[in-house]
C-alpha cells in the first residue's frame, strides 16, 4: 500500500476520499474496500493469530469511517489509515500470542527443545509441504512478537511493508530520527536471531521446518486439518526457488526478504461478509437524499 508506487491509483482513491467525506455510500465503499486488505495483513503480522487480526481490523475499519471527517489531506490518505491502525494495535489489550510473552532467548530455547527427525506421518507430498509452509510462516510471524510492540510495528512499517521513513514516521506520530532509531533495533534484534537460529536464513544452523512440523503437531500449534497461515499451493511451490535468491543476498537483507516472501493472506469470508453488513447499514449521508 505504498503511495508512491502508482500515483494513479492513489490519484483515484485521494478522488474517492473526497466523495466519501462528502456523503457518497458508494465512495465509502470504494475507500474501504480499497485499504481492508492492507489493514488486515498489517494487523495479521502484528498480532500473529487470524482470529485476532480479523476482530482487530474491524475496530480499525470502524475508526476509519466514523473518522472519516477528521481527514484533513495534511498527509496521504494511506498514511492517515495507517495512523489509525497503528493506534488501535498500540492500545489493544494483549491477544493470545502477546501473552505467552516470550523474549528472543526463551524462543531460542523452545526452537532448540522441538526438533525432531522423526519422518512426518504423511505421504502426499503437496500436503506435506503445505505443513512445512504453515511452520515457516507461523515461525518466523511469532518471531515478531519477541518484539515490544513499538518496535514491531516499526519493524513491519519500514522492513516487511518498506514504508518510507516519513511514511512511517507519520503512521506512528514520532519523528523520522525516533523511527530511524526503533526500526534500527528491531532489525538487529531480528536478524541477530534469525542468523544464529533460523536454518531458513543460515543453513548452518539446526533449526528446519522439517524438524519443527512433528512438534508443532503435538502441541497443537499446528493442526493439519485446519492450516491458517498455508494458503496457496502455488507459494509452496515457489518458496525453494525464493529460498535460493534469499540465501544469495547479503546476510542483513535474507530476514526481511523471507518476510516478504509470504504470501498476502485474504481476510476470512465471515470478515467479508461483516464488512458488507457494516456498510449496508451505514446512513446514506449523500446531500442528494
Amino acid at each position: 500500500m505504498d503511495e508512491n508506487t502508482d500515483s494513479g491509483i492513489s490519484h483515484t482513491l485521494e478522488h474517492e476520499v473526497a466523495h466519501a467525506r462528502s456523503g457518497d455510500p458508494v465512495a465509502l465503499e470504494s475507500v474501504v474496500r480499497t485499504v481492508q486488505q492492507d489493514i488486515y495483513n498489517l494487523a495479521l503480522r502484528f498480532l500473529w493469530h487470524p482470529q485476532d487480526a480479523e476482530d482487530a481490523s474491524q475496530e480499525i475499519l470502524i475508526r476509519v469511517i466514523t473518522s472519516l471527517d477528521s481527514f484533513r489531506g495534511e498527509s496521504g490518505f494511506r498514511t492517515w489509515v495507517y495512523r489509525v491502525a497503528c493506534n488501535a494495535l498500540l492500545t489493544l489489550r494483549k491477544k493470545r500470542m502477546e501473552q505467552q510473552s516470550l523474549s528472543f532467548e526463551q524462543f531460542a530455547d523452545d526452537l532448540a527443545q522441538g526438533l525432531s527427525d522423526s519422518p512426518l506421518s504423511v505421504e502426499d507430498d503437496v500436503e506435506q509441504n503445505l505443513l512445512l509452509e504453515e511452520v515457516k510462516i507461523g515461525c518466523t510471524l511469532a518471531m515478531l512478537q519477541c518484539l515490544d510492540r513499538k518496535h514491531r510495528l516499526a519493524y513491519i512499517l519500514g522492513e516487511i511493508m518498506e514504508l518510507d521513513h516519513i511514511q512511517s514516521a507519520e503512521a506512528l506520530e514520532i519523528t523520522p530520527a525516533t523511527f530511524r532509531k526503533r526500526l534500527s533495533r528491531a532489525r538487529a534484534n531480528i536478524l541477530s536471531f534469525m542468523t544464529t537460529q533460523c536454518g531458513l536464513i543460515n543453513s548452518d544452523n539446526a533449526c528446519r521446518c522439517s524438524r519443527r512440523v512433528s512438534t508443532a503437531i503435538t502441541l497443537g500449534r499446528v493442526d493439519p486439518s485446519n492450516l491458517i497461515f498455508a494458503t496457496s499451493q502455488q507459494q509452496v511451490k515457489r518458496f525453494p526457488q525464493i529460498l535460493i535468491e534469499i540465501r544469495q543476498l547479503e546476510e542483513y537483507r535474507r530476514a526481511a526478504a523471507l518476510y516478504q516472501s509470504h504470501p498476502e493472506v485474504s481476510a476470512p469470508d465471515s470478515f467479508s461478509l461483516w464488512l458488507q453488513k457494516l456498510l449496508d447499514e451505514m446512513p446514506d449521508r449523500s446531500p442528494m437524499k
